[in-house]
């Protein structure tokens, strides 16, 4: 199996764990596979420069999770992202964090059980 493929099904057995809506976990699927955005690495970055490090790193670590609040999601995310996705899913764009906000750490905290980040897919060679 894949990187690719364990990081999707991750994410669907996660989000039915967190209810997420339908088809929230195609869009969280393809952050966290898009080599332009820098995956799982690349949100954890996103939460460090927005000064929320330390709330990612607990869904990483092997304790508990701390919370997050749809505001939080929003500021890290960017409030056009949190609105280009809500479109595409009919939603809010403040139902729509309010939804990440319950649902990432779950996400999250299943694609690191063991409180490491699983490394990148390998870029694959340029064909000859």
């Amino acid at each position: 199996m894949s990187v690719f493929d364990r990081i999707t099904s991750d994410v669907e057995a996660a989000a039915k764990q967190a209810s997420l809506p339908a088809g929230l976990h195609e869009h969280l699927t393809a952050m966290l596979n898009d080599p332009k955005t820098g995956g799982l690495q690349g949100l954890v970055q996103k939460f460090q420069a927005g000064g929320l490090g330390g709330i990612i790193a607990s869904w990483i670590g092997t304790g508990p999770n701390q919370p997050i609040t749809p505001q939080q999601i929003q500021s890290v995310l960017g409030s056009d992202n949190v609105q280009k996705i809500a479109g595409r899913l009919g939603m809010s764009p403040d139902a729509l964090s309010a939804a990440l906000a319950t649902g990432l750490p779950v996400v999250i905290d299943r694609l690191t059980p063991n409180g490491q980040i699983p490394p990148a897919t390998p870029t694959p060679a340029p064909a000859k």
